[in-house]
């Protein structure tokens, strides 16, 4: 075949948005909604996270190894330590996906992320998506042990959603806004509760290629250290007195924690979903799909006392 023909042939790069923020930001919440609007368009969505894979029951159709096949020709899997693997087998599914969302961890700045894919032929990065939360983040911003990786994941941003709206009132929301400009004067905002961010505002922003390296990028890798910063734990806690009682001892600020996530039962089979994200507690009845699972606990490793954390919950 000739150049010419070859070059005829070769497939179009499939566009990228890295959607980045910090832990409880609601990134996965956001995904899932996502793919709830797919509506035909083959996503494949890639995670690297705390726990397990985050999609909705009620969305998935079948899962083999750390491949889950969604409805409607989606597709999720985790990608772990190997980013560029996990693209390369993507690109090579047949019919072939239309777009990837890769969900970073909360700790992961998504300009290093999105870097990569400066390595593969087959991916085009379409733009970085920070989360915010409206809630937590004047807070964490402040936070000398936070204020680094929540400027420099707004940094590498190209779109900021302002997620849980809900949460703060008008001013705030306005402050929040106006805070958002000043960190990152080039990046677009929009407003979201609870994730619910129409599909075409997330996807399609396609930058030109030379636009893959922000502006902003820091290029030295800290990665690692970031990772090092933060300690975890999972607790096979799935009975309590009360999920409202746990939700309020996660609270404490004697533990540290950033971010806690489970599904409990209490004592009369009920089961909910207990989660936790900076100062806020939610208890939620679970699903009938959604069985006790036990307890995800981050915190910072210079603060956090997960120790003390699992004294309390096991009390509850």
């Amino acid at each position: 075949m000739s150049a010419v023909a070859a070059a005829a042939v070769a497939p179009v790069p499939i566009p990228v948005t890295v959607v980045g923020g910090y832990l409880g930001a609601g990134k996965t919440t956001l995904v899932n909604a996502l793919l709830r609007q797919a509506q035909g368009l083959r996503l494949a969505v890639l995670v690297n996270d705390f726990g397990a894979l985050p999609i909705d029951a009620d969305l998935i159709e079948a899962q083999e190894g750390n491949v889950i096949s969604i409805a409607g020709g989606c597709v999720c899997c985790s990608y772990g330590s190997d980013l560029i693997a996990a693209l390369m087998e993507i690109a090579r599914l047949t019919p072939r996906v239309e777009h990837v969302l890769i969900e970073t961890s909360g700790v992961a700045l998504p300009g290093q992320v999105a870097s990569a894919l400066t390595l593969l032929a087959d991916t085009v990065l379409d733009a970085v998506v920070t989360l915010v939360d409206a809630g937590n983040v004047h807070q964490q911003a402040r936070d000398p042990y936070l204020a680094d990786t929540i400027t420099r994941q707004l940094a590498d941003a190209h779109l900021v959603v302002l997620n849980k709206c809900d949460l703060v009132g008008a001013e705030e929301q306005a402050e929040l806004e106006r805070w958002i400009t000043a960190q990152v004067p080039g990046a677009a905002i929009v407003t979201a509760s609870q994730g619910a961010v129409p599909l075409a505002v997330i996807l399609g922003r396609r930058l030109a290629a030379h636009a893959t390296q922000h502006p902003h990028k820091h290029v030295h890798d800290h990665s690692h250290a970031h990772d090092a910063a933060y300690v975890s734990k999972v607790l096979d806690v799935r009975n309590v007195g009360s999920a409202a009682a746990l939700a309020e001892a996660l609270k404490s600020p004697q533990f540290g924690l950033l971010r806690a996530k489970g599904i409990v039962a209490e004592p009369d089979g009920r089961t909910f979903v207990v989660q936790l994200a900076g100062r806020h507690a939610t208890v939620t009845q679970a699903r009938p799909d959604q069985s006790p699972k036990g307890l995800v606990l981050i915190g910072l490793a210079a603060r956090a006392d997960l120790d003390a954390a699992e004294q309390a919950i096991r009390a509850v």
